[in-house]
């Protein structure tokens, strides 16, 4: 005689609950979007580089955006909280363009801290000029990866990533890096 339990009813949540890891970061899995294996995976690693960088991009935006100083502080505050927001929306972007290919973001950010190459600031409060700079070579180092990587996976046929990184990911840091560029311009505010 089987017998059956009942399922368990109530308000009490499951916790601490344990689960196999059903796919493995660096794979793909098989998705009817007329993209070969290869391209999706050649893809994913890709996307997967840019959105390392961009989310540690966003966080250096969200450090320099509370530890701005000086005499230009409140343009700068809000500019750089404004590039932060763009940049969480590009996180957002990349990360769903890598699942949609059938891959797996990267999402923690202890992995993205392996992945990316924009290096460590320091932990102080930096002068501005450099602040502004930091964030202008985390830009080019993106974008120099997002050239190429729009190139090659627009090469392999997969024009949606390629669409993702010219028209979102190289237009918004192109845009975002001028801004920043011409703040450390010096000039004066008003001539005699």
């Amino acid at each position: 005689m089987t017998t059956h339990s009942a399922p368990r009813t109530g308000s009490q949540p499951w916790l601490h609950q344990k689960g196999a890891v059903i796919q493995e970061f660096g794979t793909v899995k098989q998705f009817p979007i007329g993209l070969s294996n290869e391209a999706r995976m050649y893809s994913c690693q890709r996307l997967n580089k840019v959105l390392a960088d961009t989310q540690i991009l966003y966080g250096l935006y969200k450090k320099h955006h509370w530890l701005m100083r000086g005499a230009t502080f409140y343009q700068l505050h809000l500019v750089l909280d404004k590039h932060a927001k763009e940049q969480l929306e590009l996180v957002d972007t990349l990360a769903e363009r890598v699942q949609s290919l059938g891959g797996v973001a990267v999402g923690d950010t202890r992995h993205v801290a392996e992945i990316t190459s924009i290096p460590r600031p320091p932990d102080g409060v930096e002068e501005v000029p450099a602040m502004l700079s930091r964030l202008l070579s985390a830009h080019e180092a993106i974008l120099v990866d997002s050239h190429d990587a729009a190139t090659r996976t627009g090469e392999l046929g997969d024009d949606g990533t390629n669409d993702v990184l010219v028209s979102q990911v190289i237009r918004t840091g192109e845009l975002q890096a001028w801004f920043l560029a011409e703040h450390l311009v010096d000039t004066p505010l008003v001539r005699s």
